[in-house]
């Protein structure tokens, strides 16, 4: 570790070890003080840097990209700069302001900060009991979101599932006019309950989003504290039993699993039509988090691309995944697929770089593509296993009955914040009658938390 931080200060110092390139300007923030900074992504070889010197705490520097497959230049060429000059006042004073350029795709709103875990990764910094909206209260927030037009709500936390109520809070945002409604839950209470899950699903609940690391135990007693395979296994029976689609969200941590990228998307693969998509989440560095993170404990958009290449056996490739049309395409990226039968996989990716999120009424459009995509319906759950490809209603019927996403999202934390890349955020946090991008509301909400 000492040679290597002494060669990359080395070549911060002397130009001709290392040559740099200033790709691009932006802002940023100071990680300890959360001042507002002039910032720069710099290339140095094949890899970016987002970089910023704060007058009071020094100079900060984290990576933000790493090799040329895929480059981050064709990645991002879609996608143009903002034209108007505007400085917005973020991340301190984010709300959803004028100076925003992305419409809400998703709303999150949290229930609870109870959660039964106490993970050293938690985006969220969760573990203890404080205080929780009543469902009153929540109907309330469902409903001024609905009147706005975000009927998309993911109910998170905490862990949401510790709040015995939840199938009450599920039924609220039903009745208050949300149309897709997600949860975002470790899946314990519901592989351990099963009369809980039908409760969830008797009151409307869309679908899961499962915390799912890895298919080896050890990955879990790292990151999560003690092992967790069958709990996960058994909430995906009950929520397959129930017909409510998973879609398995594992955090990667370098070291940890980024080896078993491969071995989750196989295993999400063979548990088709239960589980609808893999969601990956490199590990950011806000909530709760043992010691200031070197780039060494980094892994970026592009290594999570090439591990899913080198790692699925030739079934999968980079080319078959395009950048975030959401967000701004450093953000993450999708890949849309079809599980056949003998797992053979069917691969569907549009590579439009149009927004979906930010003119007219196109996000609707969105949202109901990805509510397709993964939800379950009655009758579709084994549907064409033997069927003839060739006719189309067969075709249709079974990308329907077995679509399956592979998705990623690299959230920033105050090291890599990139307020160019915050203000085309649409997955928002909903307080109160404030909207704020999910990035700016967790590192605010991580300064606060690591200031106690």
């Amino acid at each position: 570790m000492f040679r290597t931080l002494w060669t990359f200060s080395m070549k911060l110092c002397n130009p001709e070890l290392s040559p740099q390139t200033t790709v691009r300007g932006t802002l940023s923030v100071c990680p300890v003080c959360l001042a507002r900074l002039p910032a720069s992504v710099v290339r140095r070889e094949d890899e970016y840097f987002l970089e910023k010197t704060c007058p009071a705490h020094g100079r900060f520097s984290a990576v933000v990209w790493r090799g040329s497959d895929p480059s981050y230049e064709v990645w991002g060429s879609g996608y143009a700069a903002p034209s108007d000059n505007i400085v917005p006042d973020c991340p301190v004073g984010c709300g959803l302001c004028p100076d925003h350029l992305q419409k809400t795709c998703c709303a999150l709103v949290e229930v609870t900060s109870r959660c039964g875990l106490r993970c050293p990764v938690c985006f969220a910094g969760s573990g203890d009991a404080g205080p929780e909206p009543t469902v009153a209260q929540l109907y309330e927030q469902f409903r001024r979101l609905a009147e706005n037009g975000n009927t998309f709500v993911q109910l998170s936390g905490g862990e949401p599932a510790e709040r015995d109520d939840l199938p009450e809070i599920v039924a609220a945002a039903k009745k208050a006019g949300c149309e897709n409604i997600q949860l975002n839950t470790n899946g314990i209470r519901l592989g351990a309950d099963r009369r809980y899950a039908e409760l969830l699903s008797e009151a409307g609940l869309s679908f899961v989003f499962m915390q799912f690391d890895g298919t080896e135990e050890n990955i879990h007693e790292k990151l999560r504290g003690r092992p967790l395979l069958a709990e996960k296994n058994a909430a995906i029976k009950n929520c397959s039993d129930l017909l409510l689609g998973v879609t398995l969200v594992p955090t990667i941590v370098p070291g940890i699993n980024d080896h078993n990228i491969g071995a989750i998307i196989d295993f999400g693969f063979s548990a088709s039509p239960a589980v609808r998509g893999v969601h990956f989440q490199p590990v950011s560095y806000f909530g709760r988090y043992p010691r200031k993170p070197e780039n060494d404990d980094r892994i970026t958009l592009p290594d999570v691309l090439r591990a899913i290449e080198s790692q699925s056996g030739g079934k999968l490739n980079i080319s078959d995944f395009a950048p975030s049309r959401c967000d701004h395409p450093y953000c993450g990226f999708h890949g849309d697929f079809a599980v056949l039968p003998e797992r053979k996989i069917m691969k569907l990716t549009s590579k439009s770089f149009a927004s979906c999120c930010d003119n007219g009424d196109s996000h609707l459009k969105s949202r109901e593509f990805v509510s397709r995509r993964w939800k379950r319906e009655h009758g579709a759950s084994g549907c064409c296993d033997g069927g003839d490809f060739r006719d189309m209603d067969t075709f249709l019927s079974r990308i329907k009955s077995h679509g399956f996403t592979i998705t990623s999202m690299a959230f920033q934390d105050a090291y890599t914040l990139d307020i160019e890349r915050l203000r085309r955020c649409s997955l928002h946090v909903s307080k109160g009658e404030k909207l704020t991008p999910f990035c700016a509301n967790y590192v605010l909400q991580a300064f606060y938390f690591n200031s106690i």
